[in-house]
């Protein structure tokens, strides 16, 4: 079914009367359960009484999530006002995402029916049988039966389902949860679940128009990461992602293989010349001549063009970055592309060998690595996601969508050669992050670094956590690894001018007495051996940071 406009329309009245209701249902279980107003104001932990363990727990995590996300807020006049409304949008579009994701499942029969028809579900009768009646009222037994299924795929695809996610804590109670079921069971909208595009959708149509536009009234450019993602949300039209992975990977694989691959006739917009010559290893193209200007444009075509040769690469390690991921459109159609790199891979090492291929040490030849073709083949979908797709966006909710795509892709595959559920490579790992600012604040982040030795390390990270707030905002385009280099290199200057200006005047060396010492940008006590120092700065720095990262 094709997402003309009319059928467009239908899924974003759908999306919107979901994020409608979802976000009501969370903002009143913030305010009656869990102790957050929309205004702010947020009553202790140890005075929610009434919540049980679990209750307490997300309550906690709850709390931890807005404190993050008004850390980030610093541009806001009440930053713990938006933070709440922003979490309260993160709630409602995860569980909606979960609820689509499941009944696109289900078109595709990879769980029984659970979404579908609600209570009266296949998938959920079967449970009953089982459960029976000792997990309460049948929402209860309902909910419970949904959770258990989001612990299931959360195996594979735990960056969507996982329930301890800070963006997914929230579940709505029975009203809403039944008012949720009708709205995806319209009929209108039935056909979309088979479309691997409607979760992409879902994802634009989350924001409607009518926000966008007030953000643009309220300012001329965005004021934060979230507005930077809402304003961008466009989907790429097909045709371009096809010309740019065909001309990027396509072209790549099709040099690699001098042209001996059927990806020259499957990559349709593929730029081929009529004449192009493969150049062999330490080749090189003789010198042009200057080409007559009466050649007509024809015969300029057919010009010869030489091709530098390109030494063929294990498939693992041909990668491709989508710096702006989305809901991972050009990974889709790239993951066709490596479905076929990888068959071809298979029969060149099978026909000349092992050392044809080029692989980094320590990566087994694909023949040493699967007994058969077929227990290869079945295996090239989980390749292709821990190996090769990797994706960044600066809105977490596009991670999510991008995670699910790559998942579903891989399942169609296998779906496709008639493999069972149980008899499916489990998929360990993705490659799609999302580009936040560090976590904390900068009390938080004095009381860490001043823990760290020598003290300099300490100083250099709060330079390289200032520069990484920018990264909710510019994304992959934050050369951090450039701004790491770059602070240590000023810090290493001025430590050797600073140090040997106190040789100069007062004999100084590392570790002198604290009244002995001057004024420095940099703390020089307890200083090891400054060579080790200076060579290891950057990886003590990117050390630092992961530690300080697992604690805030």
């Amino acid at each position: 079914m094709a997402f003309d406009t009319a059928t467009r329309s239908r899924l974003a009245r759908m999306v919107a009367g979901a994020r409608t209701l979802l976000s009501t249902e969370f903002t009143e279980q913030l305010q009656e359960i869990y102790g957050i107003q929309p205004d702010g104001t947020i009553i202790d932990l140890d005075k929610l009484t009434h919540l049980d363990d679990e209750q307490q727990a997300i309550a906690a995590m709850l709390r931890d999530r807005v404190k993050h996300l008004a850390s980030t807020m610093s541009g806001e006049k009440k930053p713990l006002v938006a933070a709440i409304d922003r979490m309260i949008r993160e709630q409602a579009f995860t569980l909606l995402n979960r609820f689509a994701a499941l009944r696109m499942c289900e078109e595709r029969q990879l769980i029984k029916e659970s979404i579908g028809s609600g209570i009266q579900s296949k998938g959920f009768k079967v449970y009953l049988q089982i459960a029976g009646s000792g997990l309460g009222d049948t929402y209860a037994r309902y909910k419970t039966y949904l959770l258990c299924l989001f612990d299931e795929i959360a195996i594979d695809l735990g960056v969507m389902f996982d329930r301890y996610s800070s963006l997914g804590l929230l579940f709505p109670r029975e009203d809403s949860l039944l008012a949720l079921l009708e709205l995806l069971d319209d009929n209108d909208i039935q056909p979309l679940w088979a479309e691997d595009e409607t979760i992409g959708w879902i994802y634009q149509y989350f924001n409607s128009q009518e926000e966008r536009r007030q953000m643009r009234d309220a300012s001329a450019a965005p004021r934060n990461s979230r507005e930077l993602a809402v304003r961008n949300q466009f989907f790429t039209p097909r045709y371009v992602v096809e010309f740019l992975t065909d001309n990027t990977l396509g072209r790549i694989w099709y040099e690699m293989t001098q042209g001996e691959t059927a990806l020259k006739e499957e990559c349709r917009y593929l730029v081929r010349r009529p004449n192009e010559i493969f150049l062999s290893e330490g080749e090189t193209a003789p010198e042009e001549e200057q080409a007559s200007e009466d050649l007509s444009q024809e015969e300029l075509l057919r010009q010869p063009v030489y091709i530098p040769f390109r030494k063929l690469k294990d498939p693992r390690q041909i990668r491709m970055l989508d710096p702006a991921c989305g809901s991972m459109h050009f990974g889709l159609y790239a993951f066709d592309l490596y479905e076929r790199i990888y068959e071809e891979a298979w029969q060149i090492e099978e026909q000349y060998g092992a050392m044809h291929f080029e692989r980094d040490q320590g990566l087994a030849p694909l023949h040493e690595c699967y007994e058969t073709r077929e227990e290869f083949v079945l295996d090239i979908p989980r390749l292709i996601i821990e190996h090769n797709i990797h994706g960044i966006d600066i809105d977490p909710r596009a991670v999510q969508i991008a995670g699910l795509s790559l998942w579903l892709r891989a399942q169609r595959t296998w779906q496709q050669q008639g493999v069972k559920q149980d008899g499916r490579p489990a998929i360990t790992r993705s490659n799609i992050v999302c580009a936040e600012p560090m976590p904390g604040n900068k009390a938080m982040l004095a009381e860490f670094s001043a823990n760290l030795q020598p003290r300099v390390l300490g100083q250099l990270l709060e330079i390289i956590f200032d520069k990484m707030q920018l990264a909710g905002e510019a994304g992959s385009l934050l050369k951090i690894e450039e701004e790491i280099a770059d602070a240590v290199e000023q810090a290493r200057q001025e430590f050797n001018k600073e140090l040997q200006a106190r040789k100069d005047s007062a004999g100084y060396l590392p570790g002198m007495a604290p009244e002995k010492r001057q004024t420095s940008l940099f703390d020089f006590a307890d200083l090891p051996d400054e060579t080790e120092l200076w060579e290891r700065a950057e990886e003590m720095i990117i050390q630092a940071l992961e530690e300080y990262a697992g604690q805030a």
